[in-house]
């Protein structure tokens, strides 16, 4: 729970601090914009005030690692709801419109999640989580995108380092494997989630691991 508040935070802030002329950058998602990024958090916002208003009855399905399908191919764009995204973030016109946004709407995510009963059951996707583990899943979400709003940005602030850790067990947990002790987490990240390509030494070092990557997460 603290995590999730400390990654958010960390990520809101970061988006504040941009100058407009970042939202036109290339963001580390393939095909979007920083605009477009920032657009998603706003979706991701909502889905977090959404889910957490959504009680459900019976046992849990899912945790914080079975939560995230896993897919072998990054996505296309050819997706509806990943070209509304682009489109809708084009339609805010100026990047003050996407900031106060995200703020506004990542501010009560972010009340509300600290509000919440951690042991309470929640439905999403149609899965049952408990919010803890719900809120749980959301800090490689948010630790995920933040690599990627300063992919190209190199002066703007990363993700804490204790989201980047536990997003790193996380992925090692889904990959059912452990990463190389000589990854970075942010390495970790970006290589078993196809955000870059292995250099020749790193594949040696993952060994068969190399021939599962990218571990994609939806």
């Amino acid at each position: 729970m603290d995590l999730f508040s400390r990654s958010w935070a960390a990520l809101r802030a970061a988006v504040a601090e941009l100058p407009d002329g970042a939202f036109a950058q290339p963001s580390g998602c393939a095909g979007w914009l920083v605009r477009d990024l920032v657009c998603h958090l706003v979706i991701d916002a909502q889905d977090v005030l959404i889910t957490l208003v959504t009680p459900a009855e019976g046992e849990p399905t899912r945790d914080a690692v079975t939560y995230w399908e896993v897919a072998g191919a990054p996505p296309t764009g050819d997706d509806p709801l990943d070209a509304l995204t682009v489109r809708l973030a084009a339609a805010y016109g100026e990047p003050r419109l996407l900031r106060f946004h995200l703020d506004d709407v990542g501010s009560a995510a972010g009340r509300a999640a600290a509000l919440v009963d951690p042991g309470l059951r929640v439905g999403t996707r149609g899965q049952v989580l408990t919010a803890g583990d719900y809120l749980g899943a959301y800090v490689l979400e948010w630790t995920l995108h933040h690599l990627d709003l300063v992919a190209h940005l190199p002066n703007t602030a990363g993700p804490p380092a204790a989201g980047l850790a536990r997003s790193r067990e996380v992925l090692e947990a889904i990959a059912g494997a452990a990463f190389p002790a000589s990854f970075s987490d942010a390495d970790a990240l970006l290589v078993g989630t196809g955000r870059r390509a292995p250099s020749a030494a790193e594949r040696a070092e993952l060994g068969d691991l190399a021939g599962r990557l990218p571990f994609v997460l939806g």
